[in-house]
Protein backbone atom coordinates (compact mmCIF):
# COMPACT_ATOMS: atom_id res chain seq x y z
CA UNK A 1 0.00 0.00 0.00
CA UNK A 2 1.22 3.31 -0.87
CA UNK A 3 0.93 6.74 0.79
CA UNK A 4 1.13 10.02 -0.93
CA UNK A 5 3.67 11.94 0.86
CA UNK A 6 2.39 15.08 2.77
CA UNK A 7 3.36 18.43 1.90
CA UNK A 8 5.00 20.47 4.58
CA UNK A 9 3.19 23.44 5.31
CA UNK A 10 4.51 26.97 3.71
CA UNK A 11 6.88 28.56 6.61
CA UNK A 12 6.55 32.50 6.86
CA UNK A 13 8.76 35.08 8.06
CA UNK A 14 6.43 37.73 9.63
CA UNK A 15 7.47 41.39 9.29
CA UNK A 16 4.85 43.63 11.13
CA UNK A 17 5.42 46.74 12.85
CA UNK A 18 2.09 46.85 15.03
CA UNK A 19 2.19 44.69 18.42
CA UNK A 20 -1.16 43.22 18.06
CA UNK A 21 -1.54 43.43 15.06
CA UNK A 22 1.06 41.04 14.39
CA UNK A 23 -0.11 38.51 17.36
CA UNK A 24 -3.55 38.19 15.86
CA UNK A 25 -1.66 37.44 12.38
CA UNK A 26 0.28 34.94 14.02
CA UNK A 27 -2.00 33.70 15.61
CA UNK A 28 -4.05 33.42 12.57
CA UNK A 29 -1.51 31.82 10.04
CA UNK A 30 -0.56 29.41 12.78
CA UNK A 31 -4.42 28.57 12.80
CA UNK A 32 -4.51 28.39 8.97
CA UNK A 33 -1.74 25.60 9.35
CA UNK A 34 1.06 28.07 7.94
CA UNK A 35 4.61 27.19 9.85
CA UNK A 36 5.65 30.40 11.45
CA UNK A 37 9.36 30.54 11.38
CA UNK A 38 9.97 34.32 13.17
CA UNK A 39 8.19 37.55 13.62
CA UNK A 40 9.94 41.19 13.22
CA UNK A 41 8.83 44.03 14.66
CA UNK A 42 10.71 46.07 11.87
CA UNK A 43 13.03 45.15 9.02
CA UNK A 44 16.09 45.82 10.75
CA UNK A 45 18.33 42.67 10.19
CA UNK A 46 15.85 41.08 7.47
CA UNK A 47 18.73 40.10 5.56
CA UNK A 48 20.40 37.59 8.37
CA UNK A 49 16.80 36.20 9.32
CA UNK A 50 15.99 35.28 6.15
CA UNK A 51 19.60 33.57 5.80
CA UNK A 52 18.83 32.56 8.92
CA UNK A 53 14.95 30.91 8.64
CA UNK A 54 15.13 30.36 4.94
CA UNK A 55 11.53 30.55 4.87
CA UNK A 56 9.33 30.02 1.76
CA UNK A 57 7.64 33.31 1.99
CA UNK A 58 8.13 36.91 4.05
CA UNK A 59 5.01 38.97 4.64
CA UNK A 60 5.64 42.65 5.56
CA UNK A 61 2.97 44.98 6.44
CA UNK A 62 4.29 47.92 7.63
CA UNK A 63 2.83 51.64 8.65
CA UNK A 64 5.40 53.48 7.12
CA UNK A 65 7.47 51.29 4.26
CA UNK A 66 10.84 53.63 3.59
CA UNK A 67 13.89 52.73 1.27
CA UNK A 68 16.03 51.03 3.46
CA UNK A 69 13.65 48.04 3.44
CA UNK A 70 13.62 48.03 -0.41
CA UNK A 71 17.18 47.75 -0.07
CA UNK A 72 17.02 45.35 2.15
CA UNK A 73 14.95 43.22 -0.45
CA UNK A 74 17.12 43.70 -3.51
CA UNK A 75 20.05 42.33 -1.59
CA UNK A 76 17.49 39.11 -0.80
CA UNK A 77 16.13 39.02 -4.33
CA UNK A 78 19.83 39.10 -5.95
CA UNK A 79 21.53 36.78 -2.97
CA UNK A 80 18.90 34.40 -1.56
CA UNK A 81 15.60 35.04 -3.73
CA UNK A 82 12.42 34.90 -1.69
CA UNK A 83 8.78 35.27 -2.28
CA UNK A 84 7.52 38.85 -0.68
CA UNK A 85 4.21 40.10 -0.35
CA UNK A 86 3.89 43.35 1.16
CA UNK A 87 0.64 45.04 3.28
CA UNK A 88 0.64 49.03 3.08
CA UNK A 89 -1.78 51.61 2.54
CA UNK A 90 0.40 54.23 2.68
CA UNK A 91 2.99 53.49 -0.49
CA UNK A 92 2.40 55.83 -3.64
CA UNK A 93 2.72 53.96 -7.02
CA UNK A 94 6.32 54.85 -7.47
CA UNK A 95 6.88 53.43 -4.31
CA UNK A 96 5.16 50.24 -5.48
CA UNK A 97 7.17 50.39 -8.59
CA UNK A 98 10.59 50.17 -6.19
CA UNK A 99 9.01 48.26 -4.61
CA UNK A 100 8.44 44.82 -7.59
CA UNK A 101 11.70 46.10 -8.50
CA UNK A 102 13.09 45.34 -5.59
CA UNK A 103 11.87 41.67 -5.46
CA UNK A 104 8.55 42.36 -3.96
CA UNK A 105 6.00 39.53 -5.73
CA UNK A 106 2.77 40.50 -4.57
CA UNK A 107 1.91 44.40 -3.08
CA UNK A 108 -1.43 45.07 -1.19
CA UNK A 109 -2.43 48.60 -1.31
CA UNK A 110 -4.25 47.60 2.02
CA UNK A 111 -3.37 46.24 5.56
CA UNK A 112 -2.47 42.48 6.60
CA UNK A 113 -6.08 40.62 7.52
CA UNK A 114 -7.17 37.16 7.83
CA UNK A 115 -9.48 37.46 4.74
CA UNK A 116 -5.97 38.59 2.85
CA UNK A 117 -3.14 36.18 3.93
CA UNK A 118 -3.79 33.36 2.12
CA UNK A 119 -4.69 34.71 -1.17
CA UNK A 120 -1.32 37.35 -1.09
CA UNK A 121 0.71 34.01 0.01
CA UNK A 122 -0.86 32.47 -3.64
CA UNK A 123 -0.14 35.38 -5.95
CA UNK A 124 3.59 35.98 -4.25
CA UNK A 125 4.77 32.79 -4.25
CA UNK A 126 2.74 31.99 -8.39
CA UNK A 127 4.37 35.56 -9.31
CA UNK A 128 7.78 34.39 -7.80
CA UNK A 129 7.90 31.30 -9.68
CA UNK A 130 7.32 32.86 -12.81
CA UNK A 131 9.73 35.46 -12.55
CA UNK A 132 12.65 33.12 -11.26
CA UNK A 133 11.24 31.05 -14.74
CA UNK A 134 11.89 34.23 -16.60
CA UNK A 135 15.19 35.28 -15.06
CA UNK A 136 16.79 31.61 -15.32
CA UNK A 137 15.65 31.29 -19.36
CA UNK A 138 17.14 35.02 -19.95
CA UNK A 139 20.19 33.74 -18.06
CA UNK A 140 20.24 30.72 -20.40
CA UNK A 141 19.76 32.63 -23.33
CA UNK A 142 22.73 35.08 -22.24
CA UNK A 143 24.95 32.49 -22.03
CA UNK A 144 24.25 31.05 -25.23
CA UNK A 145 24.89 34.08 -26.79
CA UNK A 146 28.19 34.74 -24.89
CA UNK A 147 29.32 31.30 -25.79
CA UNK A 148 27.94 31.47 -29.39
CA UNK A 149 30.26 34.87 -29.52
CA UNK A 150 33.45 33.71 -28.05
CA UNK A 151 33.32 30.67 -30.36
CA UNK A 152 32.72 33.09 -33.50
CA UNK A 153 35.92 34.93 -32.38
CA UNK A 154 38.01 31.62 -31.73
CA UNK A 155 37.31 30.59 -35.55
CA UNK A 156 38.02 34.07 -36.89
CA UNK A 157 41.83 33.92 -35.25
CA UNK A 158 42.13 30.57 -36.51
CA UNK A 159 40.88 31.22 -39.98
CA UNK A 160 43.10 34.70 -40.36
CA UNK A 161 46.39 32.67 -38.54
CA UNK A 162 46.33 29.16 -40.01
CA UNK A 163 44.63 30.46 -43.36
CA UNK A 164 41.64 27.88 -42.98
CA UNK A 165 38.22 27.99 -43.48
CA UNK A 166 35.24 28.16 -40.93
CA UNK A 167 34.53 24.90 -41.24
CA UNK A 168 38.18 23.39 -40.63
CA UNK A 169 38.52 25.94 -37.96
CA UNK A 170 35.05 24.74 -36.37
CA UNK A 171 36.44 21.06 -36.67
CA UNK A 172 39.56 22.23 -34.83
CA UNK A 173 37.70 23.73 -32.20
CA UNK A 174 35.78 20.25 -31.35
CA UNK A 175 38.79 18.34 -31.80
CA UNK A 176 40.59 20.35 -28.90
CA UNK A 177 37.73 20.27 -26.84
CA UNK A 178 37.37 16.48 -26.95
CA UNK A 179 40.95 16.02 -26.80
CA UNK A 180 41.22 17.88 -23.90
CA UNK A 181 37.72 16.79 -22.39
CA UNK A 182 36.52 19.89 -21.88
CA UNK A 183 34.21 22.45 -23.65
CA UNK A 184 34.03 24.23 -26.97
CA UNK A 185 33.95 27.58 -24.61
CA UNK A 186 36.90 27.13 -22.92
CA UNK A 187 38.83 25.74 -25.62
CA UNK A 188 37.79 29.46 -27.40
CA UNK A 189 38.11 31.06 -24.51
CA UNK A 190 42.36 29.88 -24.36
CA UNK A 191 42.54 30.15 -28.06
CA UNK A 192 41.38 33.87 -27.95
CA UNK A 193 43.45 34.56 -24.90
CA UNK A 194 46.38 32.97 -26.54
CA UNK A 195 46.08 34.71 -30.06
CA UNK A 196 45.16 38.19 -28.82
CA UNK A 197 48.03 38.06 -26.42
CA UNK A 198 50.97 40.63 -27.25
CA UNK A 199 53.80 38.85 -29.10
CA UNK A 200 56.46 38.05 -26.76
Amino acid sequence: MTTTPVSAPISILLVDDQTERAAMVAEQLTAAGYNLLAQLSSAEGLLFQVEKHRPDIVLIDIESPDRDILESLSVINQHNPTPVAMFSARGGAEFITSAVEAGVSAYMAEGLSAERVAPAIEIAMAQFRSYQHLRESLQRTQQQLDERKIIERAKGLLMARKNISEQAAHQTLRTLAMNSNSTMRNVAEQIVAHLQSPAR
